[in-house]
């Protein structure tokens, strides 16, 4: 994984242990983006590192959240078995997709997975006697974990149950989702630097000349569409558990163009710039809110900006931007030197 990496990974460890209480009035609203930053982890491992865009992920971000809602109301399923269901659900669905949308390139690739999109969005709204359709439904239960243990208040020895409620616990839930953010950056991380993440550079560099070298460019694409299609599904049912509401609008295109957003803003060639990317773009609203009827433009030229001047991400943006101030100064020290 690396020096780097680790050190990184101790300070984003202690930096999540630390921002309920440093932040103990505002740390709620960094739940909903700890969800988009574990999608936007498995979408930079395909966009960044494969070179594959996909304008659809937020119909696996639905599958998930879906499949967890309608297994643990209707059927009464354990939360964590339909969470697994809506992961198994989506690899499958992104397996059949992933096979000849992957075939395509460039713009044709996008339309392709843009069009899948929104082929699952209408199915939300139409499938009401399943999903509720435009009016959705609630009642998803809290997610929950049990272990042996002596009750706090009887002292007695049994089965002890803690459940992570949203309404009632906002501490645990945090914990928990950014919790999953950061098991989710150490598997990208480890894999990356992996005899696959090196064959994914090849592929995204120049595939005809990594197939040429023996890497099956064709299977690595497909695995790793289905491997970030599970990081949406899991986010979605994390979504699904923590809301305890569904309905068709959160699952829309403009949730994949957030996603791929996120992921271009904070630095396609790291996956740090996920968690960065979702951070930036998930409070960036937040911050320009005073703006009142102008926020928006403001918004969307603070993006424009960043495209246009900072095209790499902010990661590699600040990294190159802290180099050129050092190579100044130490230029700067050798002429007055001399």
């Amino acid at each position: 994984m690396g020096r780097r990496n680790g050190i990184g990974l101790i300070v984003f460890a202690l930096a999540i242990i630390a921002t309920p209480w440093v932040f103990s009035a505002s740390f709620f609203k960094l739940i909903p983006i700890g969800i988009y930053a574990f999608a936007a982890i498995g979408l930079s491992l395909l966009l960044g590192y494969a070179g594959q865009i996909s304008l659809g992920h937020a119909a696996f971000y639905a599958i998930g959240a879906y499949t967890s809602g309608i297994l643990t109301v209707r059927f009464g399923i354990s939360p964590w078995m339909a969470i697994g269901a809506g992961v198994l659900l989506s690899a499958v669905v992104a397996f059949l997709v992933g096979m000849p949308s992957l075939r395509l390139h460039g713009h044709y690739l996008a339309m392709a997975t843009l069009a899948f999109g929104e082929i699952v969005r209408v199915v939300l709204d139409a499938w009401d006697h399943i999903t509720g359709g435009p009016s959705g439904f609630g009642g998803i239960p809290s997610l929950s974990i049990v272990w042996l243990g002596r009750d706090a208040e009887t002292g007695e020895f049994g089965i002890t149950k803690f459940v992570f409620d949203p309404i009632m616990d906002e501490l645990s839930i945090f914990y928990l989702v950014w919790g999953v953010a950061f098991f989710g950056l150490c598997f990208a991380l480890c894999l990356i630097n992996s005899r696959i993440g090196r064959a994914l550079r090849a592929i995204h560099s120049n595939e005809k000349a990594a197939n040429v070298l023996g890497v099956p460019a064709g299977n690595y694409k497909i695995k790793i569409f289905v491997l970030s299609a599970a990081f949406a599904s899991i986010a979605g049912s994390l979504y699904a558990h923590y809301v305890q509401y569904l309905n068709p609008p959160p699952f829309g295109v403009w949730t994949s163009i957030l996603l791929v957003l996120m992921v271009i803003v904070g630095g396609m060639r790291n996956v740090w710039g996920a968690i960065i990317g979702a951070v930036l773009m998930g409070m960036l609203p937040e911050w320009i809110s005073w703006m009142e009827n102008y926020w928006l433009v403001v918004y969307g030229g603070i993006l424009l900006l960043v495209m246009m001047f900072i095209p790499q991400g902010v990661l590699l943006g600040c990294r190159d931007f802290i180099r050129w101030i050092f190579g100044f100064m130490r230029k700067s020290q050798s002429e007055v030197s001399s």
